[in-house]
């Protein structure tokens, strides 16, 4: 990969024979974990400005019909989180001849409160081509990290790094687009009036809060295109265009287009009684053995992706596939010396008279994948000029650890890239598409709801990660009798599965919620991956607990989670600034109305200076609030809130078992606690954007 210094330019045709799809990564750690930025893609003319309201992607405006833009979303990383762009090249409009790549912060934050910022583009077999870190942010709100630019019949990338303590609206207003704040006239709408929304409707009212929600209206300056060749086009009207939604978030994205999607309670049963079951699409009662069940749930999902556009596109996107047509297959034959193999599935993407294939390897019910079965078809997909091959499992990818390992022909030209997907994955992409995003039409919505009623039967085979692994109980067991040593590699093992729980709970997590809920790291970045895990074992092995924090995406709250093999019990905690300048009984007392709905057995601690303060559970709390008032006047700084239960003492998912006990401690927490004070924390910051 070639680095490139602020203001550089360089050739992607020159750095890769296969640009004409690139994905583009912005990253960025935080000290304190709960540091983000949102993502946004401005298509330009030659002009310099945007054509339009469309050419303007962000999170409520997350891709192009024609494929050229996508916002895959963020994923965790090693070192923080990295937001991913994929971008077609060969689909975008001849009109675009710059693709601006940005990224906002909002509220009172800056770009300076995040370390390593840095943008990567890698062609469509995922080889990073070039990087660039920006090494001098400090109060900047917005910043354009890149773009891409024609030149002829080539794309060429330069390194921007251009910051504006202004923020979104000081970097649209550059490009066309103006951003008026709350209170402001929007073009083309009467004064007074809410500005229309993305979805075509107005504003409505915050179900939650009871208010309406505030907006940032956006119109662009559209000149007409005989006037541009002029040195000074004279300005043409105004149009209107999407305004973005202060709370939106809240409510799930919105798109440009009406998008159906399902409501969370089902309308009433017309069944005499509860013996009778719905009839079901994909049913999965007889299924009986192993190979049955990687059969029927290939076949179900690889049909689903072929006529949901959505879904297909939003599964394979990452994976370097174009925009286009998408036919699925299973059980294809392939020569393999003396005897034919048959992949589970393969998958074709046409466009412009291009083929993209991917080979597809199937398992379910917690089954690994078997190396060389995967390496068989990693060679004759080499030998095909096939792309990609694609495994497909219940386990849980961890960046450094392989899920398989494969060996490459250096000496073949043509590159096979090797890519994985949970079953768990697989789910929260559905539910998120069904529940929150919307899909093109109820047919589609309907088929995502078969599959993912499917995904989600017992008998499928498709729950995701649900066995921490043969080291579990010995590992335990040593922990309670006090027995495991330091440097014992099987708690390295169930560092591991803990991590692939921690992210299947976020998967989970964010597809109920229509946000991303990501891992947090606080490791920096370029550090071994190998050597925090063995860190995290010796800890293990010190203290017999494990320990991981997540955050909702869009909100500045910290869950951390704490499983103590010790004492077979799981903590979930968020810690709470106290406001500046407020009176400590006063602020206690708020705390507790807002906790009106929470647990009773909720653990709540005050924290002061250097040291923990009072502490109590709700129940006994809420008659005397001055209980949690620090002692000697100290001054108080936050609070602690904690849920504490039992943990499971299996290694699978069964009712007893640790995986279940986690996920249930998450979600619990979240809806009866975190919630409550995300719903208060988005009324108090208003608009968040402009």
């Amino acid at each position: 990969m070639r680095e490139i210094q602020k203001g550089a330019n360089v050739s992607l045709t020159a750095l890769s024979e296969d640009a004409g799809s690139v994905v583009v990564s912005l990253s960025w750690t935080s000290a304190s974990g709960a540091g983000d930025a949102d993502v946004s893609v401005l298509l330009l003319d030659g002009s310099g400005k945007v054509r339009d309201e469309n050419d303007f992607y962000f999170y409520n405006h997350p891709a192009a019909d024609d494929g050229s833009v996508q916002l895959l979303g963020k994923t965790p990383t090693e070192n923080g989180d990295e937001d991913r762009i994929g971008l077609d090249l060969t689909a975008v409009p001849p009109g675009v001849e710059r693709i601006v790549v940005a990224a906002s912060q909002y509220g009172g934050a800056c770009f300076g409160d995040l370390d390593d910022l840095r943008m990567t583009v890698a062609d469509r077999s995922g080889d990073p081509l070039v990087g660039f870190s920006i090494e001098d942010a400090g109060v900047e709100r917005a910043f354009i990290f890149g773009e891409l630019y024609r030149r002829g019949e080539e794309w060429k990338f330069r390194a921007v790094g251009q910051g504006y303590e202004t923020g979104l609206a000081g970097l649209a207003t550059d490009f066309g687009i103006a951003v008026l704040e709350e209170g402001e006239e929007a073009a083309g709408e009467p004064a007074g009036e809410i500005p229309k929304t993305l979805g075509g409707g107005e504003s409505a009212p915050d179900a939650e809060s009871g208010s309406a929600g505030a907006a940032v209206a956006v119109s662009v300056t559209a000149a007409d295109p005989e006037e541009q060749a002029e040195p000074e086009p004279a300005p043409a009207a105004p149009v209107a265009a999407p305004a973005v939604p202060a709370q939106s978030r809240g409510r799930g994205p919105r798109t440009t287009r009406k998008k159906v999607t399902l409501p969370k309670v089902p309308g009433k049963s017309l069944a005499e009684n509860e013996s009778w079951r719905p009839a079901r699409l994909f049913p999965v009662p007889s299924l009986k053995s192993d190979k049955e069940r990687e059969v029927r749930a290939t076949s179900v999902l690889l049909a689903v992706m072929a006529q949901v556009p959505e879904l297909g596109r939003r599964l394979t996107a990452g994976f370097g596939a174009p925009a286009g047509r998408m036919q699925t297959f299973t059980e294809v034959s392939l020569p393999h010396g003396e005897s034919p193999r048959r992949p589970d599935g393969v998958i074709r993407v046409e466009r412009a008279g291009k083929l993209w294939t991917a080979l597809v390897e199937t398992k379910t019910n917690g089954n690994p994948l078997r190396t060389e079965q995967v390496q068989e078809y990693v060679d004759i997909a080499a030998r095909r000029g096939y792309e990609a091959v694609i495994t497909l499992s219940n386990d849980v990818a961890l960046e450094g650890v392989p899920m398989v390992e494969v060996k490459v022909d250096g000496r073949r030209k043509h590159k096979v890239t090797l890519w994985h997907l949970s079953w768990a994955e697989v789910a929260h992409q559905a539910q998120l598409l069904i529940r929150h995003e919307g899909v093109g039409n109820a047919a589609h919505a309907w088929l995502l709801q078969e599959l993912l009623e499917y995904l989600q039967h017992e008998n499928s085979g498709c729950h995701g990660f649900q066995n921490m692994g043969p080291a579990w109980v010995p590992v335990r067991k040593g922990i309670e009798d006090e027995t495991l040593g330091g440097g014992d590699p099987r708690a390295v093992e169930v560092v591991e599965s803990w991590e692939r729980l921690i992210r299947q709970v976020c998967l989970r997590l964010g597809g109920e919620l229509g946000q991303k809920a990501l891992p947090v790291q606080r490791a920096r970045r370029g550090s071994d991956p190998r050597e925090r895990r063995a860190a995290a074992g010796e800890a293990l092995c010190a203290d017999g607990r494990l320990t991981a924090e997540l955050r909702i995406d869009g909100t500045s709250r910290v869950i951390a989670v704490t499983a103590d093999l010790r004492t077979a019990r799981l903590r979930t905690s968020v810690e709470i600034p106290a406001p500046a300048g407020s009176y400590p009984l006063s602020t206690v007392k708020r705390l507790l109305r807002l906790l009106a709905e929470a647990p009773a057995d909720l653990h709540v601690e005050s924290l002061v200076e250097g040291a923990n303060g009072p502490r109590g559970t709700l129940e006994r709390l809420r008659p005397e609030p001055a209980d949690l008032l620090p002692r000697d006047g100290a001054q108080l700084t936050g609070f602690r809130l904690t849920l504490v239960k039992g943990m499971g003492n299996t290694r699978g998912n069964a009712e007893s078992g640790f995986i279940r006990s986690v996920d249930e401690a998450v979600e619990r927490f979240y809806h009866g606690v975190v919630a409550h004070l995300g719903a208060v924390e988005g009324q108090r910051s208003g608009g968040r954007r402009g």
